[in-house]
């Protein structure tokens, strides 16, 4: 059903929004998101202003923010073990017993990096303020084009986030036996053996989100992050 409308309404949280995202089958569907949650970095709007800003999504009065969304394939060999489309990030993380992973990244075919670490997070600028700003990287203004790379707790302290233009395909192959895990969006999953890769770029279609006209991002970042409380 999501695929097929013309207006997508969610009652809840990010949560919430980034998965009814990933039900609009590819189609731009606008997307009027009301926070009931608490944070609420993407669900612009408040309970108590829900009908107002019904009415002005149905005139047409609100504008849209179209964000980047990330098409990602986890292959073994020539199997695809999982793919789908991301709007905050995917997320190669080890398990709870598992040592640091060692991970060989190509960026545009050339060799970029390899990280030896809890994992690596490959994050869109609506994703840089979720768990990619836990792992210590940057927040990007959330209409830019870009890819973020950021590794989780790196055993060498020198391997920083990067900040990658839209059109580079990412290639990140595990290395080591270790046992990982790759999520998409933090829902759809699956398990890394030695020699899986994940392979990521920008995806054909964007999410589109119907802003508040009240708010921009800087009043969003004060307001959730407490940039300037006292």
């Amino acid at each position: 059903m999501a695929g097929k409308v013309d207006l997508l309404v969610v009652l809840g949280g990010d949560g919430t929004l980034i998965h009814a995202a990933g039900l609009c089958a590819g189609r731009e569907v606008p997307i009027l998101g009301v926070n009931m949650g608490t944070l609420g970095f993407l669900t612009e709007f408040s309970r108590d202003r829900v009908w107002d800003a019904l009415d002005a999504a149905l005139a047409g009065k609100l504008h849209a923010s179209r964000r980047l969304m990330l098409a990602a394939e986890v292959r073994r060999g020539s199997t695809v073990l999982l793919s789908g489309t991301v709007l905050n990030d995917v997320v190669v993380s080890r398990e709870a017993l598992s040592r640091l992973a060692r991970l060989d990244v190509s960026v545009d075919s050339s060799e970029a990096a390899t990280y030896e670490a809890d994992g690596l997070i490959i994050a869109t600028p609506t994703g840089s303020t979720a768990y990619s700003l836990s792992a210590a990287g940057p927040i990007v203004y959330p209409t830019l084009d870009a890819i973020l790379l950021t590794p989780i707790c790196p055993h060498a302290l020198t391997q920083r986030p990067l900040v990658l233009p839209p059109d580079s395909p990412i290639h990140v192959r595990l290395v080591s036996g270790e046992t990982m895990f790759v999520s998409l969006d933090g829902s759809d999953g699956s398990r890394l053996k030695a020699g899986d890769e994940v392979q990521v770029r920008t995806a054909p279609h964007r999410t589109v989100l119907l802003k508040n006209p009240e708010l921009n991002p800087f009043a969003i970042l004060r307001q959730k992050l407490r940039w300037g409380a006292r």
